[in-house]
């Protein structure tokens, strides 16, 4: 009679056998007892498999949550970590040997880097699911022909033997993987990503294996290991269950969620080592950059000994500062002029030697780019020093604030590369992977904390923690600031003070608003300097943008947006005119309506826009801008055709190429037949 469970399905038999009291044949009576006792039989036989399944279960996600925690537990060391899997493998299906093939990853240290600033776009060849293959479904011959077409170098392997008290680690060579059975077996699966179940492998390997790597196996289940990114990183192998029996299709199951947590630790503990080993290089690379980066002690001797000249000689209260005569090492000299001026030498007790060493190696790192050079970290600076001093801003600072402001007004654009932050995003840059925002704007804060941190460029060195603390915060935000996305955000709210009366700044967010508004408009104050000047700083900022321009049509094969695009050079004064409009004025409207005494920078705006107005309009009439330095006389139309015969006029320009030679003059003829025109040189 069968024996059915709760949902009538069959699941066993019950069979009795000769009546006992010399009956012939079971009554009716016999039939139904029978049938009501084999129902709570089937109702007792489900439940105790439902119990040893739960049992059995339960001893597996013990097993499981053992191997994971191990993983977590044990990321210093790779061959530790995968004894400990092995092991627990070993435990797990009772079996009496275990391996792990590891193959190449390109996780060493030689390519390591190139994997961490490998581009997001780039397809990562990953694998399928997992298909299982049974001995009787391929042949040895299958095997040993995938392995001469697909051979699989493993780099490393582990074996587990002697009943899990010894594990044997080797760097087997391609002759070792070609002439090892067993190895070759795991080849097979590394190659095809398939199980692979072997119930018989002396059948299955149609030959004489009594010597040999394989000479005791008897089953062998071999198992592809897959980490977190369904990359294939190599294969797990069980050799002979400890009953002598095949391994079960319960046994590939368990097996297969165990590999997964394999993977997952082997490459986990991969990344960690080679992690270490980057952290040592770059360590080691930091102290390098270091050095190289800090100015010599030479040039810090010599700058510590000559005379600083007066402010009023490098005129560095005016608005309209200009560095084009200074050299280098004047401009040395009126960095430090500046931090003297506002006493925080005396203040804060900085050592005179590591000032100076401190201002060259600040120059040693900035780049030789056309604009965002150290001429224009000075100039910057300058601006700040003539806002606290001429225009009056220092009585909203303290002394601490000010020396924070004047050296993120220095450091704000160290290690330019001459391209802006979209560049570096467009190109997927290293700096772009370790800054998602503001990334040029971290980097400058970065090179800055790095020459504060080598020795002898510390000239926060005197400060308390809390101070240092403080004014690193102060450098920091200031620094960020000068990324115009940030000035956008926070304009509103700053117009929204002034408008509503504002007048103590005195409290940290509205005076961190306050220094952020300061800082860019000290970026941009070459727009408010004399023509002569701002028409020579436009030019080379616009060199600058061509170049970057010119590597997005190479790299990116990407059309350049107008200001970059060398093309469309004679578009610039328009484009001037509304940087001037939707940046500059604003910003210095409100501060000169606020702070009267920062006025000039309004005034030279403005008298700039007028210039650049009528460059634009010029250019209209056919004039490239680019290929001239100034124009101060266009040449008028003419009516009558009979006086354009032939003309003969002189036009002064300002030479921007020598700032020794001055203005010069150059004589043009021009000869022209037409009834109107206009000619402008």
């Amino acid at each position: 009679m069968p024996i059915c469970n709760y949902d009538g399905d069959v699941i066993g038999v019950a069979q009795i056998i000769n009546k006992t009291n010399d009956s012939q044949e079971f009554t009716k009576n016999d039939v139904e007892v029978f049938q009501r006792y084999l129902t709570f039989c089937g109702i007792g036989l489900q439940n105790a498999q439902l119990f040893e399944v739960s049992v059995l279960e339960y001893k597996r996600n013990q097993i499981l949550l053992n191997l994971a925690r191990s993983i977590f537990e044990e990321q210093n060391n790779l061959e530790c970590l995968v004894t400990k899997i092995m092991k627990q493998a070993q435990d797990l299906l009772n079996c009496e040997r275990c391996a792990v093939y590891l193959m190449d990853l390109d996780l060493g240290e030689a390519s390591h880097l190139e994997r961490i600033l490998e581009r997001p776009g780039r397809i990562i060849e990953r694998h399928g699911p997992l298909n299982r293959i049974e001995s009787g479904s391929i042949t040895a011959e299958d095997m040993r022909e995938c392995g001469l077409k697909k051979p699989c170098n493993f780099t490393t392997t582990f074996e587990l033997r002697d009943g899990g008290n010894n594990t044997l680690v080797s760097r087997p060579s391609s002759f070792d993987l070609k002439t090892s059975t067993l190895a070759q077996i795991a080849s097979y699966a590394a190659s095809t990503g398939q199980i692979l179940n072997i119930g018989d492998v002396g059948a299955w390997l149609n030959m004489q294996h009594s010597e040999g790597d394989a000479e005791s196996a008897r089953t062998i289940l071999c198992m592809p290991i897959i980490n977190g990114q369904k990359r294939l990183i190599g294969v797990a192998q069980l050799i002979n269950k400890n009953n002598g029996a095949a391994f079960t299709e319960c046994d590939v199951s368990l097996f297969e969620a165990f590999a997964i947590f394999c993977g997952l630790g082997i490459h986990n503990t991969q990344m960690y080592e080679n992690a270490c080993k980057l952290m040592a290089k770059q360590k080691v690379a930091l102290e390098c950059l270091s050095y190289h980066a800090t100015a010599s002690n030479t040039d810090t001797e010599r700058l510590s000994k000559v005379q600083i000249p007066s402010a009023e000689l490098f005129n560095l209260y005016s608005f309209t500062f200009i560095d084009f005569e200074l050299s280098d090492e004047d401009t040395c000299k009126a960095t430090i002029r500046m931090f003297l001026e506002c006493n925080l030498v005396q203040q804060f007790h900085i050592p005179y030697d590591v000032l100076c060493r401190w201002v060259l190696s600040v120059k040693k790192n900035y780049r030789p780019v056309k604009y965002h050079n150290w001429r224009h970290a000075l100039n910057v600076t300058q601006t700040m020093f003539a806002m606290f001093k001429t225009g009056k801003m220092e009585r909203f600072m303290n002394d601490l604030e000010i020396l924070g402001l004047l050296v993120a007004c220095l450091c704000h654009d160290l290690d330019h590369r001459g391209t802006n932050n979209a560049f570096q995003t467009k190109t997927e840059s290293p700096l772009a992977i370790l800054y998602t925002t503001s990334t040029m704007e971290h980097h400058h804060f970065d090179q800055c904390v790095m020459i504060l941190n080598t020795d002898s460029n510390n000239i926060f060195q005197a400060l308390s923690p809390y101070d240092y603390k403080k004014v690193m915060k102060l450098v920091e935000t200031a620094i960020l600031s000068t990324d115009l996305a940030m000035y956008f955000k926070k304009r509103n709210k700053f117009l929204e003070l002034i408008e509503n009366g504002e007048f103590d700044w005195q409290s940290d967010d509205k005076k961190e608003l306050l220094s952020g508004m300061m800082m860019t408009a000290c970026d941009v104050s070459a727009i408010a300097k004399p023509w002569e000047v701002q028409h020579r700083v436009a030019k080379l900022v616009a060199d600058e943008f061509f170049d970057q321009g010119d590597l997005e049509k190479m790299q990116l094969k990407e059309q350049p947006i107008a200001m970059m695009d060398r093309e469309r050079k004679d578009e610039l004064p328009q484009m001037q005119v509304g940087f001037i409009d939707v940046i500059c004025l604003p910003l210095y409207k409100v501060l000169s309506d606020t702070f009267p005494w920062v006025k000039p920078l309004y005034q030279g705006t403005l008298e700039n826009r007028k210039n650049w107005q009528d460059l634009a309009e010029k250019v209209e009439m056919g004039l490239t801008w680019i290929d001239h330095d100034t124009i101060d006389k266009p040449v008028e139309a003419f009516a009558d055709a009979e006086e354009t015969k032939e003309i003969e006029l002189t036009v002064q320009t300002f030479n921007p190429i020598s700032s020794n030679q001055g203005n010069q003059h150059v004589e043009s003829k021009i000869r022209r037949n037409k009834t109107k025109f206009c000619c402008v040189l």
